[in-house]
């Protein structure tokens, strides 16, 4: 049995950089947009995750997916930007980038309109995150 991947996995459970999930947010503009999701490990690993389902699925969900979840995001920052928070928004990450795994590890190839939808609902939450994380005097749409 190959203990690598579990292993990985337990590694990066465990590190301690979790803790500081969502870095760069000390510049204005479009240097924090850029970060927020690069360096935040979360929404990174969420990023790689629907690429890599995608990439699994057939014909149209491979390009319709990862289109999906970043046009849900910016959906989901502008609700951000206005203010808007959602109940339990950190966990709805948390459990996105867990589900997105499982869905890679199982290879689920759900039908196009399934796939769409859960691929949405997880972005929305990622979106109104990166929306309520604008730092002060930041151009929202330099941010975006």
């Amino acid at each position: 049995m190959n203990l690598r991947k579990p292993l990985l996995a337990t590694l990066l459970l465990l590190s301690p950089t979790l803790a500081l999930a969502h870095p760069g947010h000390d510049h204005a503009g479009v240097l924090s947009g850029i970060a927020h999701p690069v360096f935040g490990l979360d929404h990174l690993l969420a990023m790689v995750a629907v690429g890599l389902w995608a990439a699994q699925q057939t014909g149209k969900a491979r390009w319709a997916l990862p289109l999906i979840f970043v046009a849900t995001m910016l959906l989901g920052g502008l609700a951000g930007f206005a203010g808007i928070e959602m109940p339990l928004m950190e966990t709805g990450i948390a459990g996105s980038v867990f589900a997105l795994g499982l869905l890679v590890a199982l290879a689920v190839r759900p039908p196009l309109p399934m796939a769409a939808l859960l691929t949405a609902l997880f972005a929305i939450s990622h979106g109104v995150a990166h929306g309520l994380e604008l730092p002060e005097l930041s151009s929202p749409w330099g941010y975006a």
